[in-house]
Parts: structure tokens; sequence; C-alpha cells
């Protein structure tokens, strides 16, 4: 695979850098806004802590106090706080310190020893929505404070402080366009890779606290509203066009060139998976499939990753795309469509490079580009192309 040199970038990116020099003086905005976190679905029992206690809201519709110790479990449909049944559908528990801390059923659906090791400690209040037969929990939490749990849980805080500023407004932004277009959802963000990789102050240290107090409140715009910031680990050369992964025409999601991340430990992979493994799966993501006899790629993007692939089977034909086709393997068994297939067999072996869906901003990439010496302003205009910085007193309602 042929990388493409640094230096023919140099001209696009010190115009960018000229362009940062703007935001100097830019004040900051006074208030923030509180974001709603899914940390947790379908749970059945969660124990919270609080010192000082809490304040609980949606009890018999009044507000209560409540010990520094709450244990809650969903049983035969009824919501029970310390073993006292509840009426109504919502409680929000607001503790009386600063934080608070969290313990969430393993994959067994039982509770991991109540210990600082298991906790999640969070800043905020916790909402419990009754939703089919077990609770959405869910965090309110301050919007800085948010971005904060965001930036060590999606990379390392040992990376370049102009790295971290830009992945602190990246985080910033996607948050607060998915806020502005969830006034009828439960939640505005999930705590994963759904969304963005939260984990409340688990990580939080002073480069991180800097990071993202010294951007307090920028995001990045599109004509005056906050864009879609999508961001992926290792982009291995153009990054993606959002029309090709998710079919949004978004102006500032199209590929550019990202010969940056070449030190990415995720830059060259290989994967193997069972055949069996992937008639499976994509029969129950609801895909008419016989037994598997070729897999061959279709049809490529513009930057060089599968867009669909054709399989022949023992019922006929079957196109899928790429991104249908990471789905149904697991993201983490292949991790982007930047692939061949090299054999398929009762095994399929794949040999590619990347990682993630590579639209938007490259972490791995905008790492380097912070160590060369550039700011964090320019490499988000790099990756964003034709959008600006703005603060978030009054940014416009992004579109749909």
């Amino acid at each position: 695979m042929v990388v493409p040199t640094i230096s023919r970038f140099r001209r696009t990116l010190l115009s960018l850098a000229m362009l940062g020099g703007l935001l100097a003086g830019v004040p900051i905005a006074q208030a923030s806004e509180s974001i709603r976190v899914l940390l947790a679905s379908d749970v059945m029992r969660l124990e919270v802590r609080g010192e000082g206690g809490f304040t609980v809201t949606g009890m018999s519709k009044k507000e209560r106090s409540a010990p520094s110790v709450l244990r809650i479990e969903m049983r035969k449909g009824t919501l029970r706080v310390n073993e006292t049944r509840v009426s109504g559908e919502r409680l929000l528990l607001t503790p009386r310190g600063p934080d608070l801390k969290l313990w969430l059923p393993g994959p067994n659906g039982a509770l991991p020893v109540p210990d600082d090791k298991s906790a999640l400690r969070i800043s905020g209040a916790v909402q419990l929505v009754k939703k089919g037969k077990g609770l959405l929990v869910i965090n309110h939490v301050d919007l800085e404070e948010y971005v904060k749990g965001v930036v060590p849980a999606e990379v390392n805080s040992a990376w370049h402080p102009e790295m971290l500023k830009a992945q602190a407004v990246a985080a910033r932004t996607y948050a607060l366009y998915q806020h502005r277009l969830s006034a009828s959802r439960d939640y505005d963000v999930a705590a994963s890779i759904q969304d963005q990789v939260y984990r409340g102050r688990h990580g939080v240290d002073d480069r991180v606290e800097q990071a993202v107090e010294s951007t307090r409140g920028l995001v990045v715009t599109h004509e005056g509203a906050p864009i879609y910031a999508a961001f992926s680990s290792t982009a291995a050369g153009i990054t993606e066009d959002a029309m090709v992964v998710w079919s949004k025409d978004l102006p500032y999601l199209k590929g550019v060139e990202c010969p940056f991340d070449i030190e990415s430990p995720y830059y060259q992979w290989k994967a193997s998976f069972t055949i069996d493994t992937l008639e499976r799966n994509l029969r129950n993501q609801g895909f008419p499939l016989g037994h598997i006899a070729t897999l061959t790629p279709l049809t490529y993007s513009r930057a060089g990753r599968v867009a669909t692939l054709r399989i022949l089977h023992s019922k006929g034909e079957l196109i899928v795309r790429g991104e249908e086709l990471r789905k149904a393997v697991g993201y983490t068994v292949v991790p982007s469509t930047q692939f061949s297939i090299e054999s398929v067999g009762r095994d399929i072996v794949l040999s590619g490079y990347g990682a993630g869906h590579a639209v938007g901003l490259c972490q791995w990439g905008a790492k380097e580009l912070a160590e060369l010496g550039y700011s964090f302003s320019t490499i988000l205009r790099y990756y964003y192309p034709g959008t600006d910085l703005q603060q978030i007193a009054s940014p416009s309602a992004p579109a749909s």
C-alpha cells in the first residue's frame, strides 16, 4: 500500500492554521447544557451511593429525602427502592454531595461487589425510567463534565495536549448535535460505541481537565449549527464520505487524505471468522440466507473500502453492505471495511487496514498532526472541511 507523504498537505494545513488564529479573544459561553447519557438498558437491579444522601423526585409525584445507599430492583413489573414499592414510571436521584457511585449488573445479571474498583463514579443525577420489563439508567450530567468522561475513554490521556483538545471539541460537538435532535427520546447519547464511550470520572486526570477546560464551550459548526462530529480510530488512507457509510450527504463529512496514522496498532490487520458464524448472524439480522458458497466484494467506495459484497448461497444471491458484514461478524473482529478476502472455506480470512468507520476525525491521524506542531483548531478544520469553531452560547439547531 503506497502511503502519500505528509509534505503534500502542508499548504492546506498551514492555511487552516492561519484561520485558527482568528479564534483568539472569542469569549467563553457563560452557561453550559445538561446531557442525558444512557448508561444501561433492561436493568433489573442496581445500587447507588452518595455521600449525604439523595433527593428523590418522582415518588408519588413528590420530592423526598433518601439515605446514602439505594438498592433498586424491578420485581414482577414493580419498582422497589430499599424494598419499598414505588409507584410511577420515572425516578430522579440527585445526590446531595458532589458525585455518586453506581453499580450495574454484569452479563450474568448479578451485581458486582460494591467496592471502589467496580463502581462507576459519575457527577450529576441518575434517572430511572421503566421501559418494558426493566429500567433505563440515565445520567443527567453537565456537558463539560460529560466531555471529561468521554476523552479518556476514547483516547489515551498521555497523548499530545492539542490532540486531547481536538477530541474534547469533537465529543462536545457530537453530544450537542444529538441533544438538539433528541427531544422526543428519553436520552441524548448512549455511553458506548453506539455514540461515544463514556465512563464518568474514570481516567479523568489533569491533562484531560486542561484539554476540556481550555476549550470550554467550543464546538465545530457548519452554517452556524453544530455538526455531526463523527470520529474513529484509524483511517489508513482517505477518510470516508458519510454518504457511503450512513447514507448521510453532509458537506463537512467528505473524504480527506490521511497519511498520518501509520503508527497506529490498527493500521494493518488480519481477521478470520467461521462461515457458520456469518450465516447465523446474518439470519438473525433478518437476511434470507441459505448455506454460503462464495463471498466476494462487489463495489468499492471512492476511498477504496468495500461498499457492498455479493454472497452466493444455496437459496440464491444476497447483496450486503460492508458495514453490515462488520455488524454481523463483530466490529472488533473486522475492524474496518478496507479489506481484501484471502480465502473462503470453513473459515473466512480477511486482510485489511484501519479501524472504525473512517468518517470525520481520525484519532491516530490527529495524534500525529498534534505531534508535528499543528493546533487542535487546524486539525479539526482539516478533518471537517468547510467548518468553523464557535462558542455554544447560541448556535443554531442542527439540520436533521
